[in-house]
């Protein structure tokens, strides 16, 4: 008998400028709390491209079926490879869930308009 193939998704999104006024009410401190240095580094602190990233950490908290607080901030990052696409790393609980529930087969999906940031996870085992 053939193995049993887990799917689960998640999708968030964002108005980017209510995330622009968080971002400019509590600065370094919001950017240090939910992105990790190679993520702000990156965007470049473009507020399009880290909403983007904030709705992606959601929407794999989501495909994860923890949401963000049993998972943290940081053991979810999204990094660029070579070619421009997007790549999840995960850490600490994010990834202990990940592995324990074979889920290891991850597609993300990000785009933004000039008012809104969306981000779609797909993940099998």
């Amino acid at each position: 008998m053939g193995s049993i193939q887990a799917l689960s998704s998640g999708i968030d999104i964002l108005d980017i400028h209510r995330f622009e006024d968080v971002l400019e009410r509590y600065g370094d401190r919001f950017l240090d709390r939910i992105f990790t240095k190679r993520e702000i580094i990156e965007t470049r602190r473009n507020s399009a491209s880290l909403a983007a990233r904030f709705a992606a950490k959601e929407a794999v908290a989501k495909a994860l079926g923890t949401g963000i607080g049993f998972v943290g901030w940081k053991d979810i990052e999204i990094v660029y490879s070579d070619n421009n696409r997007p790549i999840l790393q995960l850490y600490g609980y994010a990834a202990k869930i990940s592995e324990d529930m074979n889920l290891n087969n991850w597609s993300i999906s990000l785009s933004h308009t000039a008012s809104q940031a969306i981000a779609l996870i797909v993940v099998i085992s």
